[in-house]
């Protein structure tokens, strides 16, 4: 098991591999469409995005919390 002290860095390894890969999927067939290129293009894509993806997840993920927190008021006991 990983230490609790990882928790934000490892939900976003895994939010923005699985965003980009979603992400980068949907861009690759909308731009060659379907057929026996679309994998290798997709993979590389990918390769490329994703760690730019976990990079601004780091940076934003704050400012994102911190935006959410102010937005919503606190739930009454």
């Amino acid at each position: 098991m990983i230490p609790a002290r990882f928790a934000p860095a490892l939900f976003g390894f895994i939010v923005s591999g699985l965003m980009s890969c979603i992400v980068t999927c949907i861009a690759t067939i909308r731009n060659v469409g379907l057929g026996p290129e679309t994998f290798g293009k997709w993979m590389g894509a990918w390769t490329l995005s994703w760690p730019v993806a976990f990079a601004v997840i780091l940076v934003v993920a704050p400012l994102a919390r911190r935006l959410v927190a102010r937005l919503v008021r606190p739930e009454e006991a």
